[in-house]
C-alpha cells in the first residue's frame, strides 16, 4: 500500500451502527425534533374524526351523556349500587369522564399504525408519533365532557372548590397509562390483526373492574384496596370524584400506587415500541 494511500485510509470517516441501550433508546430528543408534525397529526385525527357529520361535536356529548343515563338506571335504580352519599348520575358522570379519555385514546390508538401503512412504510419519521397524536386529539372529547360535568355540577347545586386545580395532575396521570396502553396495542396490532378485536372486549371488561360504576369504598379492606388500585384507572376515576364531588376513596397510598403503575405502563410500551418499531414497515 502507498503512502498517499495510506493515509486516505486513515482520513475516511467511519460511521459505526450500534443498538441504543437503557433511556437512550427512546430518543426523546428526536420526537422533539418532530413536534411539528405530531401537532400536524392531531389536527388531522381531529379532521378525520369530525369531517362530514352531521351533529359534529354533539357526538361527543351525546355518547356519554346517554352512557351515563342508562348506567343510572342499570346500576342506580336497579341494582341501587352506593354512590358515596351524591346523585348517581353525577356520580358515574364524573368516572365517565376520566374513563372516556383514557379509552378513547387506547382505541383510536389501537389500529393507528395499520391505518397509515403507506406512512409509515415510504416515510422516516419517529413512528410513535403516530399513536401519540391519539393522546393529545382525545382531549377535545375531554374538555366536551369536562364542560357537560360542570353543568351537572351546577344543577346538582354542587359549589367548586379549589380541589378542581387537581384535575389537570390526574389527567396527566391518565394520559401516561393511555399512552402506554396505545403504544403497547398499536404496536402489536401491526403483527397480530386480531388486537383491533380484542382491545375493545379487554376495555369493556377493564371499565368494570375499574369503580366507574361503584365507589372503592364498597371494598373495605385496605389491603384489597391497594390491590385493587394496581388497576391505575381506579385511581384516575377517585381522583377525578375527590376533586370534583369532595367525597372519594381516594388516600396517599392508592394515590401512588396509581402513579407507579402509570409509569411503568407508559415506560413499558414506550421501550417495547422502540424494540419493534424496525420491523414495522416490513410487517405492515
Amino acid at each position: 500500500m502507498t503512502p498517499v494511500a495510506e493515509v486516505d485510509r486513515h482520513l475516511t470517516p467511519t460511521l459505526r451502527i450500534r443498538p441504543t441501550k437503557g433511556w437512550a433508546a427512546l430518543n426523546l430528543r428526536e420526537l422533539w425534533s418532530y413536534r411539528d408534525l405530531l401537532w400536524i397529526l392531531v389536527e388531522r385525527n381531529i379532521k378525520v374524526i369530525y369531517k362530514q357529520t352531521a351533529l359534529g361535536m354533539t357526538w361527543v356529548a351525546l355518547q356519554p351523556l346517554i352512557a351515563a343515563i342508562i348506567l343510572a338506571v342499570v346500576f342506580g335504580r336497579v341494582a341501587k349500587l352506593p354512590s358515596d352519599g351524591m346523585p348517581y348520575l353525577l356520580f358515574v358522570f364524573c368516572g365517565l369522564t376520566a374513563w372516556r379519555y383514557f379509552s378513547e385514546t387506547a382505541q383510536r390508538s389501537n389500529s393507528s399504525l395499520v391505518n397509515n401503512a403507506q406512512l409509515v412504510s415510504k416515510v422516516y419519521f419517529p413512528r410513535m408519533l403516530i399513536p401519540l397524536s391519539h393522546t393529545f386529539s382525545a382531549l377535545v372529547d375531554f374538555a366536551v365532557m369536562l364542560v357537560m360535568l360542570f353543568i351537572f355540577m351546577a344543577v346538582y347545586r354542587v359549589p367548586p372548590t379549589l380541589r378542581l386545580a387537581a384535575i389537570p395532575g390526574f389527567l396527566f396521570l391518565t394520559a401516561m397509562a393511555a399512552t402506554g396502553v396505545a403504544l403497547w396495542f398499536s404496536a402489536l396490532s401491526v403483527k397480530y390483526r386480531d388486537c383491533n378485536y380484542a382491545l375493545p372486549f379487554f376495555l369493556q371488561i377493564w371499565m368494570y373492574a375499574s369503580a366507574v360504576v361503584y365507589p372503592t369504598s364498597m371494598i373495605v379492606s385496605p389491603r384489597w384496596q391497594t390491590l385493587f388500585a394496581l388497576n391505575p384507572v381506579v385511581g384516575f376515576v377517585e381522583g377525578f370524584r375527590w376533586s370534583v364531588l369532595g367525597r372519594s376513596a381516594l388516600n396517599p397510598t392508592i394515590f401512588w400506587v396509581t402513579v407507579a403503575m402509570s409509569l411503568f405502563i407508559l415506560v413499558s410500551g414506550a421501550f417495547f415500541f422502540r424494540r419493534v418499531e424496525r420491523s414495522f414497515a416490513d410487517i405492515i
